[in-house]
This record gives C-alpha cells, structure tokens and sequence, in this order.
C-alpha cells in the first residue's frame, strides 16, 4: 500500500508545479494522478481501493493567481473586496479549533499568525493534520466551529496580511 505522506508530498509537488498529469509505477503498484486543468484538484485515477478518498487532499490552486504565486498564496486565496486572505480547508474532514476538548483553541480573532502558525485540525481517516495559516496577518474570522465537517476547498478562516 502507498505510503499517504508520500501521495499528499506528491499531490503538493504535483500542484506546485502546475504539472496536469502524474503516474508512477513498480512492480507491486501503480497511481496515476490527473487533473482536468491547472486550476482543479488532483485526481487519483488507478490506486489502491483504500486511497480513493485521498484524491481531494492537495492544497486549492486560486484560480485567479498568477502562476508565479507563491505556494503560501497557491494555498490560500484572495478576498480582494475586503482585502482578506481565506484559509481553505485542504481535506474533507471534521474542524478542531484546538488540539483537545480541554485545550484552549490554536487561534482566536485578532489572534498573530505566522505563514507555519498552526491554526487547526482536520481529522480524516482517524487522522489528525495540523492545518497550517500560510499567511501572515491577524485572524479576523473563524467561519466553522469545532466539531464542524468540513469539504476540500472550504474556506475557515479569513485573514487580513500584514
């Protein structure tokens, strides 16, 4: 079986560098990784049955970025009307505002993030993923409470840059 750390590095990669198709081989297995268009979320076409629900976990490309944006802009879009950056959800998943019950939350409004701040979980598969901000600004809206499910693509929190 594939090793998903290394399928969600190669969906990054993938996406990264705007390539539209990817397909490894050897001798026990084989994945092929395609996308419509430089601008949609990779698809996982032939792989193992229990990789099918993985395909949607690749960062979101704007599809109004220029492609030489940068990956912390690639992952997270522009609101230009307000001026604030969304923070997407990278998976389908369920949204946890901290790391227990009993923790406090890993951000708050008006919260500092740095472009590696951790600002959530995301459980799927019985996995938690820290969720990066990719952005550096002040939270000005949490839009998902704890708990809540959540789809690829998403948005969770608004941030204005700094």
């Amino acid at each position: 079986m594939i090793d998903m750390r290394k399928l969600k590095e190669l969906i990054r990669l993938m996406t990264s560098n705007e390539l539209l198709e990817l397909d490894l081989r050897d001798k026990d297995e084989q994945v092929t990784i395609r996308r419509p268009n430089i601008h949609s979320a990779p698809q996982i076409l032939n792989a193992p049955a229990g990789l099918a629900p993985v395909a949607v976990a690749a960062p979101a490309v704007a599809a109004s970025a220029p492609a030489s944006s940068s990956p912390a802009k690639s992952a997270a879009l522009i609101d230009e009307s307000a001026g604030l950056v969304k923070i997407e959800s990278p998976m389908v998943g369920t949204f946890y505002a901290s790391a227990s019950p009993d923790k406090p939350s890993f951000v708050t409004i008006g919260a500092s993030v740095g472009a590696n701040s951790v600002v959530c979980l995301i459980e799927a598969m019985k996995i938690f993923n820290e969720i990066n901000s990719g952005v550096t600004g002040t939270i000005e809206k949490i839009l998902v409470k704890s708990g809540d499910p959540v789809e690829f693509g998403q948005a969770i929190f608004l941030v204005r840059p700094s």
